[in-house]
C-alpha cells in the first residue's frame, strides 16, 4: 500500500458502527478507497447525496468521497480488505453472498460482537465454514460508535492469526484516534466483545431496579469471570480477556448509557416488556440473542455462568426479575478464585 495507491477498503453494514468506522479509515496516513454497503436503499442514498446517515449517526458529516450502495457485489468488488459490520446474526447469510466475490488475498475483518444462536458458533468458525481459505481478523474493544465517528481517542484490539496480515491491518486501520494494539488471540478477543453484552444488560437491569453501584460493580467483576472462564475453556487466553476486548469493554459497555445492551437492560429493569423495547428500536441489541447462544455453549463445556444464565431465563424464557434477582443473590457462597 502507497500513497500514489491507497487500498480499496469495503464496509459491509452502514448502522452506527459501519459508518463510524468509514469515518476512522478516512483519518488514516493513507486513507483507503472506501466503499459502504447499506440494507436500506434510503441510507445509501443519504450517504451520497447529502453526506449523511441520520438513521444511524445523526448530526455526524460524512466525507464526500464515500461511496455507499446496496449492491453487495458492487461494495466487495477490488476490496482488499472487508470490513464486516453486520449484526451477528445475519452474518451467515451476508457471508455467504459475498464469497464468490471476493478477490484473491482479500481479508475479512469482524467487527460485530456475538455467537450464532443455533449452532454455537463464533463469527470465525462462521466464516470458516462460508468463505473457506480467506484470511480473517477480529476488531473488538470498548467503542461507542459516536466517540469513534467524532475522532475521539479509542484503542482497540486487532486480533488475527496470521501476524504479517495483523500488521498490514494495523497501518491501514490506525490513526492517531484509532489505536489498535495487535494480537494472535481471536478466540479471546470475540469472547469477550460477545459476553460482555450479556453482562451489560444485567447490568442494566440492576441500574433500572436502583439496586445501586455496589451491585453493579460486583456484577462486572463477578461477569468477568464468567467471561474468563468460558474463554479459557474455549481456548482463548487470560491476557486477551484482560485486555481491550475484554475488562475494557466490559468496562465501558457495563457503564454508559449509550451502551445499546444496557439501556435495553434498564429498560427492562423499569418494568418494560422485551418486546416494546425491541420494537422501539432500529439498532440491534446483541446480547439479547448472545445471552442464549452462551448460555448454550456454557452449558456444553460445563462452565459456570449463573449471570448469563439469569439473563437469558429474562429475555427468552419470561423469568420474573425479582425472584430471578433473589435466585441469584441466594446462591451458595463461595471462593472467589
Amino acid at each position: 500500500m502507497t500513497a500514489s495507491a491507497p487500498a480499496r477498503l469495503a464496509i459491509i453494514g452502514a448502522g452506527a458502527w459501519g459508518t463510524a468506522l468509514a469515518l476512522a479509515a478516512g483519518r488514516t496516513r493513507v486513507p483507503p478507497v472506501t466503499t459502504i454497503w447499506a440494507y436500506e436503499a434510503e441510507v445509501a442514498d443519504s450517504i451520497n447525496r447529502e453526506h449523511i446517515n441520520p438513521p444511524f449517526l445523526p448530526g455526524v458529516v460524512l466525507p464526500a468521497t464515500l461511496a455507499a450502495t446496496t449492491n453487495l457485489a458492487e461494495a466487495v468488488r477490488e476490496a482488499v480488505t472487508i470490513l464486516l459490520a453486520v449484526p451477528a446474526q445475519h452474518l451467515r447469510e451476508i457471508s455467504q453472498r459475498i464469497a464468490p466475490h471476493l478477490a484473491r488475498g482479500t481479508v475479512l475483518v469482524l467487527c460485530a460482537k456475538g455467537i450464532e444462536v443455533g449452532t454455537g458458533r463464533l463469527m470465525t468458525e462462521v466464516l470458516a465454514e462460508t468463505t473457506p481459505g480467506v484470511t480473517a481478523a477480529v476488531l473488538s474493544g470498548p467503542t461507542f460508535a459516536a466517540e469513534v465517528a467524532a475522532g475521539k481517542p479509542t484503542a482497540v484490539t486487532l486480533a488475527c492469526a496470521d501476524e504479517e496480515r495483523g500488521r498490514e491491518l494495523v497501518s491501514m486501520l490506525g490513526s492517531a484516534a484509532l489505536r489498535p494494539y495487535l494480537s494472535d488471540d481471536v478466540i479471546g478477543a470475540q469472547i469477550g466483545g460477545a459476553v460482555k453484552n450479556v453482562i451489560a444488560i444485567a447490568c442494566g437491569i440492576v441500574e433500572g431496579r436502583r439496586l445501586g453501584d455496589n451491585a453493579r460493580a460486583a456484577l462486572m467483576t463477578r461477569g468477568l469471570a464468567e467471561i474468563m472462564r468460558l474463554g479459557t475453556a474455549l481456548g482463548g487466553k487470560r491476557e486477551t480477556l484482560m485486555g481491550l476486548s475484554g475488562l475494557g469493554d466490559l468496562a465501558l459497555t457495563c457503564n454508559g448509557i449509550q451502551s445499546r445492551n444496557m439501556s435495553l437492560g434498564v429498560a427492562l429493569g423499569r418494568g418494560k416488556p422485551l418486546g416494546e423495547v425491541l420494537g422501539s428500536r432500529r439498532s440491534v441489541a446483541e446480547g439479547v440473542a448472545t445471552a442464549a447462544a452462551v448460555q448454550a455453549l456454557a452449558e456444553k463445556h460445563g462452565v459456570d455462568m449463573p449471570i448469563v444464565g439469569a439473563v437469558d431465563a429474562i429475555v427468552h424464557h419470561g423469568a420474573d426479575i425479582t425472584r430471578t434477582i433473589a435466585a441469584v443473590l441466594e446462591r451458595p457462597f463461595r471462593s472467589e478464585a
